[in-house]
Parts: C-alpha cells; sequence; structure tokens
C-alpha cells in the first residue's frame, strides 16, 4: 500500500507584536490538523510575532519574548503532528528569521533563511543575518525541505534542499500583495518545481499590517509545474493537502481549488481589508471623513463602510461660499446609499474669521492660493476636532495622482490615520467605483447597488477652493496626467522616453517638476495601502532636498 501524508495548511492572520495571540491561533491550527489525522500542520513565515515586525524584531526583549513562546509553544505539541511555525531565533550572537519544526514536545527542527529581501518594502538585510543553505528535516514518511520566501525566489537553497534528499518542498511566506503578484509567485514556483522535479507547497499569510496587505492565495504544485491547489485570496482558510508516494515520487492529490478575483476586485478588496485590519490592530472602532460630493471621498466612504460596516463611519460636508449645490446633493446620495451618519459643518464664518485675522498682513496683495488652502486647512482642523472629540479616526481621501504632483494641503486634507486610495491613480478610481457600483460580495459590509451615483463619477473633477475651479485648470487631464506619473513613477523612464512616446515635452516637465517639489508632502502623509511595486514611501524612496532634473 502506498505511503500517504497529510499536511494541513494554515492560512491565517497574524498581528504584530500579539505574540500571545498568535501562538494561540497557531495551537487552534494544530488541533484542526490533529482532528483531521495531519501528519503535519504549517503556518507561515514570523507567524508568531506577525509580519513585517521592521526594527522591533531587533529589540531584545522582543525576539527573547517570542523565542520563549515557540519553545512553550513546542510543550504543548504532543501526541499529534508536528507543527512548522515562523518566527526569530538569535543564534551564536547573530539574530535569523527561522522556521520551526515543533514535535513530541520539542523543537525538533530549526530552519534558517538564507536569502534576504533588500528590494521594494523588504530591507531584511538590516534586521536578520543571512544563514547558508540547510538541508530537509523528517516528518514522518517525508523528507522536507522549507525554503523561507525569498528561498524559494532563487534558485539555490531549492536546489541545494533537492540534492541533499527533499521530497517536497514547503514554502512558508510572508508576500505582500501588489497588482499582478499571483502571477509572478506562480511563475517563480514554476521554475523551482521544474529545476528540482519535487512537489511545491507555497503557503502565505493574510492579513493587513500598515501599508502592507499579505493576500494568501496560496497553493499546490506538483511536478511539471500542475497545479493541484489554489486557496482564497484574502480569506483565512484552513485546509488540508494529501501526499502519497508513487514510483515517481511523492505527488500532492487534487485539493482545494478557488477562484482568483480580477485586478479591481482584488484592489478593492486590499484597500478594504487594509483598512479594516489597521483599525482593528491599532484599536480604532470608528472613523470620519469629509465627504465632498466628489469621487475620492465617495469611494473611500464606500471602502470605509464595505470594512468596518456604514454604521461606523461618520461623514462630514463642510461646505464654503464656493461649494455647489449638487456637490452638497451628491454626498448626501453618497451617506444615504451607503447608510452612513452625515453631519455638515459649515467653514463660512470660521474662513471670515481667518480672513479678518490676517487682512492687516495681507493687506495689498491679490487673494489665491494661499486662501485657497485656508479652507482646506480649516476643513482638516474641523475634522480632526471631531476625531479627537469622539475617538473616531481620521481617513484622508487622496488618489495618487494628487499625492504624486503635490494636489492636496499638508495639514488640511491630506490629515488623517490612513489613506486607502494613496496608490490609486485618478484614473483607476473612476473604474473603481464602476466596479464597486456593479458588484457586491459576501466581504462587503455596505449595501449592494449602485452606492455612487453616476454624477459623482462623471462630473469633472473639482477642488471647489474658488467659483468655477476644475481640476483640469492647472493639472492636464487625468488621463494624460497618469500616463505620464506612470512612466516617471512606476517605470522610471526618462522625458526623452516619454517625449518619444508622443507626450508633449513641455507638460512631461511639468509633471516632473511637480513631482520632484511634492516629495516633503508625501513625507508627512498618512500610511496608505499598497497596491503596486511603486507605491510612495515604501517602494518609492526620493530624497527631499534634490536639485536634479532630467534635462536631456
Amino acid at each position: 500500500m502506498a505511503a500517504t501524508f497529510r499536511l494541513t495548511l494554515a492560512q491565517l492572520n497574524p498581528t504584530v507584536g500579539a505574540i500571545e495571540a498568535n501562538v494561540a491561533l497557531a495551537y487552534d491550527a494544530w488541533v484542526q490538523g490533529r482532528d483531521a489525522g495531519a501528519q503535519m500542520v504549517a503556518l507561515t513565515e514570523m507567524f508568531i510575532t506577525g509580519y513585517q515586525t521592521q526594527d522591533l524584531v531587533m529589540k531584545p526583549a522582543f525576539w527573547r519574548d517570542a523565542m520563549q513562546a515557540v519553545e512553550a509553544l513546542a510543550l504543548r505539541i504532543v501526541d499529534g503532528p508536528a507543527l512548522g511555525v515562523g518566527g526569530p531565533c538569535w543564534r551564536d550572537g547573530q539574530l535569523y528569521n527561522a522556521y520551526y519544526v515543533l514535535e513530541a514536545g520539542r523543537i525538533a527542527a530549526t530552519v534558517l533563511k538564507h536569502e534576504l529581501p533588500n528590494s521594494d518594502v523588504f530591507d531584511e538585510k538590516r534586521v536578520f543575518a543571512s544563514a547558508p543553505p540547510q538541508g530537509p528535516y523528517r516528518v514522518g514518511p517525508l523528507r522536507i525541505g522549507s525554503p523561507i520566501c525569498e528561498d524559494a525566489w532563487h534558485s539555490e537553497v531549492c536546489e541545494t534542499l533537492a540534492e541533499t534528499g527533499a521530497q517536497i518542498l514547503l514554502v512558508p511566506n510572508g508576500s505582500p500583495y501588489h497588482r499582478g503578484k499571483p502571477s509572478v509567485r506562480t511563475n517563480l514556483m514554476v521554475a523551482r518545481v521544474v529545476e528540482t522535479g519535487l512537489p511545491l507547497v507555497y503557503l502565505n499569510m493574510i492579513g493587513g499590517q500598515d501599508d502592507q496587505v499579505f493576500d494568501g492565495a496560496s497553493f499546490v504544485l506538483n511536478p511539471g509545474g500542475v497545479l493541484v491547489a489554489q486557496l482564497p485570496q484574502f480569506d483565512a482558510c484552513i485546509t488540508h493537502v494529501d501526499f502519497e508516494e508513487t514510483e515517481d515520487g511523492w505527488r500532492a492529490l487534487p485539493g482545494m481549488m478557488e477562484k482568483m478575483p480580477i485586478s479591481y476586485e482584488a484592489d478593492y478588496r486590499a484597500m478594504v481589508m487594509s483598512l479594516r485590519d489597521y483599525l482593528g490592530k491599532t484599536g480604532f472602532k470608528k472613523v470620519l471623513l469629509g465627504l465632498s460630493g466628489g469621487i475620492d471621498s465617495a469611494i473611500v466612504a464606500t471602502v470605509a463602510a464595505d470594512a468596518i460596516g456604514p454604521e461606523n463611519v461618520r461623514c462630514v460636508m463642510l461646505p464654503s461660499r464656493y461649494t455647489s449645490a449638487h456637490s452638497l446633493e451628491d454626498a448626501a446620495q453618497v451617506a444615504t446609499a451607503l447608510g452612513c451618519r452625515l453631519d455638515t459643518v459649515s467653514i463660512t464664518a470660521p474662513q471670515d474669521a481667518v480672513g479678518d485675522a490676517l487682512a492687516h498682513l495681507f493687506a495689498g496683495t491679490q487673494p489665491g492660493v494661499t486662501e485657497e488652502n485656508v479652507q482646506s486647512r480649516l476643513r482638516g482642523l474641523l475634522l480632526m476636532a471631531m476625531s479627537n472629540k469622539f475617538g473616531e479616526m481620521l481617513l484622508t481621501t487622496g488618489n495618487k495622482s494628487e499625492m504624486a504632483v503635490g494636489y492636496c494641503t499638508i495639514y488640511g486634507d491630506m490629515n488623517g490615520g490612513y489613506n486607502p486610495l494613496k496608490d490609486l491613480y485618478k484614473t483607476r478610481v473612476f473604474d473603481t467605483c464602476r466596479w464597486r457600483n456593479d458588484n457586491h460580495r459576501p466581504w462587503m459590509l455596505a449595501p449592494a447597488g449602485v452606492v455612487i451615483p453616476p454624477r459623482v463619477i462623471d462630473k469633472p473633477p473639482s477642488a471647489e477652493l474658488r467659483p468655477d475651479q476644475k481640476d483640469e485648470d492647472s493639472l492636464p487631464p487625468y488621463p494624460v496626467l497618469d500616463a505620464i506619473l506612470d512612466g516617471l513613477v512606476e517605470q522610471e523612464l526618462s522625458v526623452a522616453d516619454l517625449v518619444a512616446k508622443g507626450f508633449d515635452r513641455a507638460t512631461v516637465k511639468k509633471v516632473e517638476h511637480l513631482l520632484y517639489i511634492s516629495e516633503y508632502k508625501r513625507y508627512q502623509s498618512a500610511p496608505g495601502t499598497r497596491l503596486t511595486r511603486r507605491a510612495f514611501a515604501g517602494d518609492r524612496r526620493y530624497p527631499i532636498a534634490n536639485r536634479w532634473r532630467d534635462n536631456a
């Protein structure tokens, strides 16, 4: 009779620093695996501490707590399957990213990470030491190799494991989402399978951590790159994968096969998850935001209502003398459709008071951007006052196009604790609103149907800080602006490259200038959901003081 092996995969959501809670999640997963007759239960990279810990893991008191928690957990892993779980390991005066295998009341094996990512949002060489490639460990009839996350993105560790007798590869990951990431992972893991001839289990965590979202989407491949199991994207999941020994080696039997969402749904789900977890993991239960009647605040209100429920979202309209009647109507329609509370606080009197206070200093000057920004800063002041008074986190609503060119007021509409739209270009905002109006999913807590009126989507964008103002008065049309920004930010193209693509050189230079002089604003902006590989702050790190310009 052929030998078999049941592996329980736990695609779960740990919390950074919540070591006891993470241990409880791990033990519960182990119990479920034990009850299902598994021989091993696997959790993800750095699960004990949560991920990413950044510099917190270098604090000796922290990594000692984590290692002690692993040792204590090991004492509970008896009369049942082995448990694989990630955590820090201090050894011979160095700190490692480790994967522990707990069995029979002890730590049976410790795997140390070799390849340390030092690009995109990762800076692991700052906090961890690199270990030499290691061999497999044995659980029951199987010799298992566990390349930890980045170890499987390169060939060396997996080849070493295959050469030293591994029969399957189990890859614990903390791999954050960006648009198109599942395909990137699959293609790389297929390469490892082809190189080694071994089945591969790619196990990823879920959950939001600051600006990053871990999207799960774990999967299992057989030799030849055949997909035999696909876990859901963004959802917690505990499932079991059965392996069977054949004449050609061990093979995984078909398991769970979930459909992956399209990119618009994945982006939207990432924004909802990141906001929900950011609030939950920092202790906030309610939010508020300025609802202007425009498209950006409408989609942020919708994301918030889907994340924590409409009853926990306060929308505030802050009209000035320049606010149009249709903006008031549109804001009211959005709040009503979502089922959120809507308050109105006029800024006309505060605006007049500020004008009077500064009149003797501003005498003889012409009203302009300064007076426009006073309105935005008054709104920020009043919203922060409400946030302080009611304990509701203020959300800011600037999209990536605005953040890129500084079309936002520091200490004004940039005020807030989190920004779901921070990595979503304006043209993508339009499409996302249409997608949400047409689609509803069980994880959305706000109502189905058209929650963002078509007029909000279709009307020309305007900050309404002066009579008849339109965004295109001072910016290129958003399709043009976003295409140029895609070149400058996402692809790091030169001005000459963009001109060769057909863009007007003067327009490109204007956008480049705005991009560079707005760096100081982005340094002081709220964190927000990472959706691309070139998110501001974590991925794209530019100096504030920078005199270079591309004059080729």
